[in-house]
C-alpha cells in the first residue's frame, strides 16, 4: 500500500489565485506519480463536489475532494498559499489547502487514515504546525502522523486530603449522542465529529458521535444511545437507522454546521431538554442489523428497510387511487390518458388524473421494495439490481412476493461480487461499472429465467385465496392480523401485517380490500384504547402519560399506531396484552362486517372511501373499549403503591407505581 502522501504531493509555495486553478496544480502531482488517470475527468469530479458545497473551513482551511473513478488510490496532495484562496469559507481565504482524491471503491485503510486527518485539521496546534513547515518532506510526514507522540500530561496535584481534585466531581454531565455524515463520507463526516466533541469537552458535555462515513459505519452502543440526554444529527445524507434515536430532544443540521458552529448545537439541543421537547415517539421500520446478529434478526432488518422505503409510495399511491374511484366511481379505471385527453370543466378527468398519477407511484412499489431490501444488505452498491429485479418481477407478474425474493437475491449476489479479489486497477470502477453490471446480469438471469415464473404461480395462487375469503376463515385472518398490529406498536410484527396488506392491494379484489380495512382498523386501537383510559380513569396512570393520552387521540385516529409507545415503555406487560386483545376483537369484527378499504393509510380521515363505514368504526370503538377496560383492570389489579410525599407535579392525585 503506498503512502496517502509523499513530499512530492506537497506544494509550500502553492502560486495559484483560484481554488480551481489551485486543484489543477495538486492534482497534476497526482497525475504525474499515477493515481490519477484523467486529470480533466478528476477535476471534474472535485468541480461537482465543490458545487454540493463550499469546502472552505473557518481557520484559513480549504479542503476539495471527491470520490472519482479517475482515481487509482486514495492520495491527498498539500498546499500552501501565501496569499490566500476563496474556498467559501465565512472567515475568508485558505492558505492550507489539502486536495483529497479517493477511488469510487477506496480501500478502508487508507480511508480511514483521511479520515483522522479531517479530524486533525480542527486541532489548532496541527494546523500552526503545518504553517511553519520549513520543506516539504516535513510537512508530508506532519500530515502522516510521523511526528512523535507529545509527552503526556503531568497528573493532577493531590488536594489536601490526599486525593485528585476532578473538576465538578459527583455531578452527572450532560450527555448527548450525535450523528455526522457527508455526500462523500471523507472529510466533513469526521471534522464534524471532531468539532462536536472539542465543543462539549469544552462546555462540560459529554458528546458520543457515531460517524456515518467512508472509514466505515459502527453504530453507537444501545446503552449510550438509552443514557442520552439529546441528539444531534449533522449530515447531507441520510442518518441510518435513524429510529433508535426516537423520543429524544433532537437538533437536526447540515454537516457544515456541525463544523462550524458546534457550540451552538449543543446549547440548543441542551435548551430543547430543558424545555421537555422530544421527537415524536417512533418504531424503526428500517432498523439496521449488526455483523454479529442472527441470521433471522439480519433478514427483519432487511426486509423492514424495503418496506419503510415503500410504506410512502404505497400511501401517496394509494390515497390517489382511493380518492379517484370517490370522485370518479369505479369505471375511471378505463378512463383514457390524460396526456391525451383531459378537460378541466369535467370532474371526470380529475378523477382520471388522480387515478393514473396514483396508478404511476404505485408502480413503484415493488421495485422500490426490492432495492431497499438490497441496499439494506449491501448498501448503496445494492440499489441498482434490486430496482432491476423488482422490475422483472413486475414484468413476469410475480408481484409483491416476487419483489422480495428479488431484493435478497440482488444484496446476495452484490455481496459476493464485494468479495472478488480484483486487480488494482479495476477498484477504482467496481461501484460504477463492474458491481451494477455483474449484480444486474445475475438478478436478470435469475428472475426471467429460475424463480420468477415459479414466484408468479405462488403470487397468483395466494391473489385468489384472497379474494376467496369469507366466513370463519376471513374472521381468524382478521384476528391474527389484529394480534400482529398490537403486538409491537409499529414493530416488525405491525410491519410484516401492514405489508401483508399492502401487497393485496398491488392487484386487489374484494378479500386483499377486506384485509387493509382490518390491518387499518386494528392498528388505529392501541392509542386510542390508552387515550381512553386516560380519560376514564387518569388516577391510574402518571401526568406524563396522561399528556401523551392527549396526544394519542389525533395518533390513534390518524393510524399512527406508535401513539402507544410511551405507555407500553412504562408498563408493557399490562399495556400489550391489552392492546393485542382489543386489535384482535377489531380485526375479527372488520372481516365479519365485510369492510373494506383501497387507501392503505389516513384512517378516520378516509372513512368516506371504506365500504360499510359505519360497521367499520363500530368495530373500531368496539377493540378502544375491550384494550382499555383491560389495562384499566390490569392496572387496578397491581399492588397499591407505598405511602409517599405528595408531587406538586402530580396535582395531588396519588399515582400507582407499575410493579
Amino acid at each position: 500500500m503506498s503512502e496517502l502522501i509523499t513530499a512530492d504531493l506537497v506544494d509550500l509555495d502553492l502560486s495559484a489565485e483560484t481554488k480551481e486553478a489551485a486543484a489543477r496544480s495538486l492534482a497534476a502531482r497526482m497525475r504525474e506519480l499515477g493515481r490519477v488517470t484523467d486529470l480533466d475527468g478528476f477535476l471534474a469530479d472535485v468541480a461537482a463536489r465543490e458545487a454540493q458545497m463550499p469546502t472552505g473551513l473557518d481557520g484559513g482551511i480549504g479542503i476539495p475532494h471527491c470520490r472519482s473513478a479517475h482515481v487509482t488510490e486514495p492520495t491527498l496532495a498539500f498546499g500552501r498559499s501565501a496569499a490566500g484562496i476563496d474556498f467559501g469559507a465565512p472567515d475568508g481565504p485558505a492558505d492550507l489547502i489539502f486536495l483529497i482524491a479517493a477511488p469510487a471503491g477506496g480501500d478502508a485503510d487508507h480511508l480511514s487514515i483521511l479520515s483522522a486527518l479531517a479530524r486533525h485539521l480542527m486541532d489548532p496546534e496541527f494546523t500552526s504546525a503545518l504553517r511553519a513547515a520549513e520543506a516539504p518532506g516535513a510537512a508530508a510526514a506532519l500530515i502522516r502522523g510521523d511526528e512523535p507522540e507529545p509527552e503526556p500530561e503531568p497528573e493532577p496535584e493531590p488536594s489536601v486530603d490526599g486525593e485528585a481534585e476532578a473538576p465538578g466531581a459527583g455531578a452527572q454531565p450532560f450527555r448527548i449522542v450525535a450523528v455526522t455524515s457527508c455526500p462523500t463520507g471523507i472529510a466533513h463526516t469526521y471534522m464534524a465529529a471532531e468539532a462536536l466533541e472539542s465543543a462539549g469537552r469544552a462546555a462540560g458535555v459529554e458528546v458520543v458521535v457515531e460517524t456515518q462515513g467512508s472509514a466505515g459505519f459502527v453504530k453507537l452502543h444501545p446503552a449510550v444511545v438509552a443514557a442520552a440526554d439529546g441528539v444531534i444529527f449533522a449530515h447531507d445524507v441520510e442518518v441510518r437507522d435513524k429510529g433508535r434515536f426516537a423520543g429524544l430532544p433532537t437538533v437536526d443540521v447540515g454537516v457544515k454546521a456541525g463544523v462550524n458552529r458546534p457550540g451552538e448545537l449543543i446549547a440548543e439541543v441542551r435548551a430543547k431538554a430543558a424545555r421537555g421537547e422530544r421527537a415524536a415517539p417512533t418504531a424503526p421500520m428500517d432498523a439496521g442489523a449488526d455483523a454479529g446478529d442472527g441470521f433471522a434478526t439480519r433478514l427483519r432488518a432487511w426486509l423492514m428497510t424495503g418496506v419503510s422505503h415503500m410504506v410512502p409510495f404505497v400511501a401517496a399511491g394509494g390515497l390517489l387511487i382511493a380518492l379517484a374511484f370517490a370522485t370518479g366511481g369505479y369505471g375511471i379505471n378505463k378512463a383514457p390518458s390524460v396526456a391525451d385527453h383531459f378537460a378541466w370543466s369535467e370532474s371526470a378527468s380529475w378523477a382520471a388524473l388522480l387515478f393514473q398519477t396514483g396508478g404511476v407511484a404505485f408502480a413503484f412499489l415493488v421495485p422500490v421494495l426490492a432495492g431497499f431490501i438490497a441496499y439494506g444488505m449491501a448498501d448503496r452498491p445494492g440499489l441498482v439490481p434490486g430496482f432491476v429485479g423488482g422490475s422483472i418481477a413486475l414484468t413476469v407478474d410475480a408481484g409483491f412476493l416476487g419483489g422480495l425474493i428479488a431484493g435478497l437475491l440482488a444484496g446476495a449476489v452484490v455481496m459476493a461480487v464485494q468479495r472478488l479479489n480484483v486487480p488494482a486497477v479495476l477498484r477504482g470502477i467496481m461501484p460504477v461499472v463492474v458491481i451494477p453490471l455483474l449484480s444486474s446480469a445475475v438478478v436478470g438471469f435469475l428472475m426471467f429465467l429460475v424463480v420468477g415464473k415459479p414466484v408468479a404461480a405462488l403470487q397468483k395462487a395466494l391473489t385468489d385465496w384472497l379474494g376467496g375469503l369469507s366466513g370463519t376463515n376471513a374472521v381468524i385472518l382478521g384476528t391474527l392480523l389484529g394480534l400482529l398490529m398490537a403486538a409491537d406498536l409499529g414493530g416488525p410484527l405491525n410491519k410484516v401485517a401492514y405489508a401483508f396488506a399492502v401487497g393485496g392491494l398491488a392487484d386487489p379484489n374484494e378479500g386483499s380490500l377486506k384485509v387493509m380495512a382490518a390491518v387499518m382498523a386494528a392498528g388505529m386501537v392501541p392509542p386510542l384504547a390508552m387515550a381512553l383510559a386516560t380519560t376514564v380513569r387518569g388516577r391510574l396512570f402518571t401526568a406524563s402519560e396522561r399528556e401523551n393520552g392527549k396526544a394519542a387521540w389525533v395518533l390513534g385516529a390518524s393510524f399512527i399506531t406508535e401513539g402507544a409507545i410511551p405507555f407500553a415503555a412504562a408498563d408493557p406487560l399490562r399495556v400489550i396484552p391489552s392492546a393485542m386483545a382489543g386489535g384482535a376483537v377489531t380485526g375479527a369484527l372488520s372481516m365479519a362486517f365485510g369492510c373494506t378499504l383501497r387507501a392503505p393509510h389516513g384512517g378516520v380521515f378516509v372513512v368516506p372511501l371504506i365500504g360499510s363505514p359505519f360497521l367499520y368504526l363500530l368495530a373500531v370503538a368496539a377493540g378502544t373499549a375491550v384494550s382499555a377496560a383491560a389495562v384499566l383492570l390490569l392496572k387496578g389489579l397491581r399492588r397499591p403503591a407505598p405511602p409517599k410525599a405528595a408531587d406538586p407535579a402530580e396535582d395531588g392525585e396519588p399515582v400507582a407505581v407499575a410493579v
